[in-house]
């Protein structure tokens, strides 16, 4: 594994590693996050975006599931190339939709299917990462991975957002939001031309074992059942769905919360307001919350950093309930509340990010296994946020922040009764 052919020493990887990570983020950020700022701008209640837009990241859960049969047909490169040109059609779809009668109908379905895209588009990104650079490469590029993913969200859920609410001024919110989605379909459309010419190929030449549906069907069984029977993972499955509980209730409304009229207990921002404070600054704040939690974790071992990570991803959500209380004007103390909970929430979600790595995959299927700890991972994001509008719409805004910090206590008692059945190696953490 790992081994580079001939064409892979000739293209330097930061050319489509960058790229492809970008690519990697783009949809779920903008399923997850700005698509519920345009359904809103559009006149959709708080209960029907985050219900939906909640539940068709389920995808990304299911993902192990189908994931070996890619290897079956075709190449790595064959799928992340149709995943972003089908990515890039669906987007000119959805941008078609908009004028619509029944335009969230249509345009829901056609996110779902992108969902579907997307997260195999992860499958074969991940391989392709995987498969074509030595360990060594893999860990001096993993920095740049994680930082171009981000960056998709600092583009997606800032600069696009904020584009949006520029032209909503003049175009029309319908309009705007149209000319949005037809900038992601250009970009995808680029994306997968570029990366057609950029990938590395498969090396035909070398032998692979033959592989059947069957096969793959009795490996996928025997993945499952290896998961399940590790030592303690049903407390490990319990912990990493209740570290993200409370997150999964305030994602949702948070920017629900910053657009809503203020007579109606929001903040009443602009779109552009929104792209500007929730997506650029509050981005830069999760990439360095991020990167000091890392030399915070070598320092202390994850075992003994586990509730300071743990605190530092919940407490901060009291931002979002002194924000409901005093409603302030001036857009300032917003910027500052967002990167505080940003910060917190990057600083944080390593150490959910590592438990996995650490305590949950190690064994025989390493790779399989945390892609199954991920995917159930989200589950503790897609559950609450399904139901977060319907809460937010019964109870108000005040309230609803309030019960978020409620919605933390799980967090907490998890993280303390959290089991770690395997040894903390000091070295090895450091590595990772």
């Amino acid at each position: 594994m790992g081994k580079n052919n001939s064409e892979t020493r000739r293209i330097q990887p930061i050319l489509w590693i960058s790229t492809l990570y970008f690519a990697m983020g783009v949809p779920f950020v903008t399923i997850n996050a700005v698509s519920g700022i345009m359904y809103k701008d559009m006149g959709v209640s708080d209960s029907q975006i985050t219900f939906w837009t909640a539940l068709i990241l389920f995808s990304w859960t299911l993902k192990p599931l189908w994931s070996p049969f890619l290897e079956i047909y075709k190449t790595k490169k064959f799928f992340v190339v149709f995943t972003q040109f089908a990515i890039g059609i669906l987007f000119a779809l959805v941008a078609l939709s908009l004028p619509m009668h029944d335009f969230f109908k249509y345009s829901i379905a056609l996110f779902a299917v992108i969902a579907f895209c997307g997260a195999t588009h992860d499958v074969v990104a991940d391989g392709t990462y995987i498969g074509f650079l030595t360990n060594k490469e893999q860990a001096k590029y993993i920095g740049w991975q994680g930082a171009f993913y981000n960056l998709a969200k600092i583009i997606s859920s800032g600069a696009l957002v904020y584009f949006a609410g520029v032209l909503e001024k003049t175009k029309g919110v319908t309009h705007a939001w149209m000319i949005i989605m037809v900038i992601y379909a250009l970009l995808f459309f680029v994306l997968a031309i570029y990366h057609y010419f950029i990938l590395p190929k498969e090396n035909k030449e070398e032998p692979k074992d033959e592989k059947t549906a069957g096969n793959v069907r009795k490996e996928l069984l025997e993945v499952i059942t290896s998961f399940f029977t590790k030592k303690k993972i049903l407390w490990c499955i319990l912990f990493i769905i209740l570290y993200r509980f409370a997150e999964g209730f305030a994602i949702k409304i948070a920017p629900l919360f910053f657009k809503a009229p203020r007579t109606s207990g929001g903040l009443g921002l602009s779109t552009s307001d929104i792209g500007l404070v929730y997506g650029t600054y509050g981005s830069a704040a999760f990439i360095l919350g991020s990167v000091l939690a890392g030399y915070f974790i070598s320092a202390r071992g994850l075992k003994r950093s586990l509730i300071w990570l743990c605190s530092a991803f919940n407490i901060p959500f009291v931002v979002y309930a002194l924000l409901a209380y005093y409603q302030p004007a001036d857009l300032l103390p917003v910027g500052i509340a967002v990167v505080v909970e940003y910060f917190g929430y990057g600083f944080g979600f390593v150490g959910l990010m590592l438990y996995m790595m650490q305590q949950i995959a190690p064994g025989k299927h390493k790779t399989a296994h945390y892609a199954f700890a991920t995917g159930i991972m989200n589950l503790g994001v897609m559950i609450p946020g399904m139901f977060s509008g319907m809460i937010s719409d019964w109870i108000g805004y005040k309230m609803f922040f309030i019960w978020v910090l409620i919605a933390t206590i799980p967090a907490f008692l998890a993280t303390l009764f959290v089991p770690f059945p395997y040894p903390e190696n000091q070295k090895e953490q450091q590595i990772n």
